[in-house]
């Protein structure tokens, strides 16, 4: 492998497991009502008790395997729910999270809704008629509800978080524990996506819960090498435990 290359050996993109949240945004969109009612910050909402069964299941996939390929830094969101999901993984897998690189990064935070939070769509209709007008003029790439962020803002932040990433950890094997749109930014930024290209997998998957992305640095490719994605949406560790797989999306409900 050159000596020039600059990217982790791989990189591994999880979504935090089922939180409160998701059961509680099922249920407003389910019964037709405005308002998600969840009491509590979104950075403080815990996970279900399906969400932890599914990270001790993602936990024990990363524990079979051999000690060379396993996580030797992980970065968490620091939301409540990505941190649980990553506690319980380290412990499920038998990783010392004091033997490895483990930090929160405020980078990889949920993207914020600003005054959409706790709305579901049809409350979105109902007391922001304006701003779901401006997002069907603007698209959610760009779309900024106020006090909020578009995606592009996510993607700015994540710009320096591969900064950090090829500064600090090449050749490292680094996990990330973060939310769904996190994923798909990083698809955009290290695939080098076109806002059309990222938009249209958007739309045709919804990132599961505990649900592995992941990249392995190819030499080959260019004189620093490059990530290659190798897998987007896994979700077998989950089905081979017999976990539910769940795919409902966060509780600030403006569209992803």
């Amino acid at each position: 492998m050159s000596g020039s290359q600059k990217w982790p050996d791989v990189m591994w993109i999880v979504r935090h497991g089922e939180s409160a949240g998701n059961v509680a945004r099922d249920r407003a969109e389910a019964e037709g009502l405005g308002l998600i009612d969840i009491a509590m910050r979104d950075v403080d909402v815990p996970l279900s008790p399906l969400g932890e069964r599914q990270s001790a299941a993602l936990g024990r996939w990363f524990g079979a395997m051999p000690d060379e390929r396993k996580p030797s830094v992980v970065l968490a969101s620091p939301y409540l729910r990505a941190r649980t999901t990553t506690d319980i993984m380290l412990a499920s897998a038998g990783i010392d999270p004091g033997k490895l690189i483990y930090m929160t990064d405020e980078r990889l935070r949920e993207k914020e809704f600003g005054i959409l939070d706790r709305l579901t769509k049809a409350g979105i209709r109902e007391k922001y008629p304006e701003q779901a007008e401006i997002r069907t003029a603007l698209g959610k790439f760009y779309h900024r509800p106020p006090g909020g962020e578009s995606w592009c803002d996510v993607i700015l932040r994540l710009r320096s978080v591969i900064d950090t990433v090829t500064r600090e950890y090449r050749r490292e094997r680094v996990l990330i524990v973060a939310h769904s749109v996190i994923v798909f930014c990083f698809r955009y930024l290290l695939e080098r996506k076109t806002e059309e290209e990222i938009l249209n997998i958007d739309r045709d998957y919804d990132v599961a819960n505990c649900s592995v992305t992941s990249y392995e640095c190819d030499p080959s490719r260019g004189p620093s090498g490059k990530l290659a994605l190798k897998l987007f949406n896994f979700v077998a560790p989950l089905e081979d435990a017999g976990t539910p797989v769940t795919t409902s999306r966060d509780v600030p409900l403006a569209p992803k």
